[in-house]
């Protein structure tokens, strides 16, 4: 892996000297991988603490009525995919790399979890 800066469509505070794998200052773990859609923005964030310090606004949650919709970006391949699929798998779909299992012990700030 070479170091990049975050994608520019994904908002987040790099790792330093970047990362093109969506990793931020705050979670940069070789598993850190995913950037997730905020449904109060529209706008991807690699992560809660992200969008916390960036958006000028509180985060919500992604409705379960939407987990349809593609909100989840793989940061190895590009791919987006559903909330269900990501919720359902521990590696993205299409290029199998492994997402951060810890990352689901925050889905309740990412998504309706009731």
């Amino acid at each position: 892996m070479t170091e990049q800066s975050i994608p520019s469509f994904v908002e987040g505070i790099p790792v330093y000297g970047g990362d093109a794998w969506t990793r931020c200052k705050h979670y940069h773990q070789d598993i850190d991988i995913i950037a997730i859609k905020h449904v109060c923005c529209n706008q991807y964030y690699p992560c809660h603490l992200c969008h916390e310090e960036l958006a000028d606004h509180p985060a919500v949650p992604w409705p379960a009525s939407r987990f349809d919709d593609e909100a989840v970006l793989c940061g190895s391949c590009g791919r987006e995919i559903t909330v269900t699929a990501y919720l359902a798998t521990a590696d993205c779909p299409n290029c199998q790399a492994a997402f951060n299992p810890g990352c689901k012990t925050h889905a309740s700030l990412y998504f309706e979890t009731d």
